[in-house]
């Protein structure tokens, strides 16, 4: 059999679910850590550098959960762990509004620029995605 005739394989790994999740979590609980900081540290100086930074952070994350822990993970498994990290990140927020009786945007972006706050929920969507491997098994 030549080059020209071979199919590549691609093994998948199958991960524990509860294994899944514990990467899912750490890794955004590293990205919304880097998120927050950014928000508390950049906002006043500069919020297009604060956006910037936001946005990186939460690349980083998928870029890491991705490449590391789900290298063979399709587009769809990306989109899970995207909803995922979206709906982790409205809870905490929630969490934190109630435990400080007053809002708190720090992971999703103030009310008060809507448009940075729709481009954040798509980033925590669509992040892992962007490192997806580009064909389903």
């Amino acid at each position: 059999m030549t080059t020209m005739t071979q199919r590549d394989t691609v093994v998948v790994t199958k991960h524990n679910p509860l294994t899944t999740a514990l990467r899912v979590l750490v890794c955004w609980l590293g990205s919304a850590a880097l998120v927050a900081i950014a928000h508390a540290t950049l906002d006043a100086l500069s919020p297009g550098g604060s956006a910037v930074a936001v946005i990186l952070s939460i690349l980083g994350a998928a870029a890491l959960y991705m490449r590391v822990f789900a290298p063979d993970a399709d587009v769809t498994h990306a989109l899970g762990v995207g909803i995922a990290w979206l709906v982790m990140t409205i809870v905490a927020e929630m969490i934190t509004a109630t435990l400080e009786g007053h809002g708190w945007y720090s992971l999703l972006g103030s009310p008060a620029r809507p448009l940075l706050r729709n481009v954040f929920l798509f980033v925590w969507i669509f992040a892992p995605a962007i490192f997806a491997r580009s064909r389903s098994h």
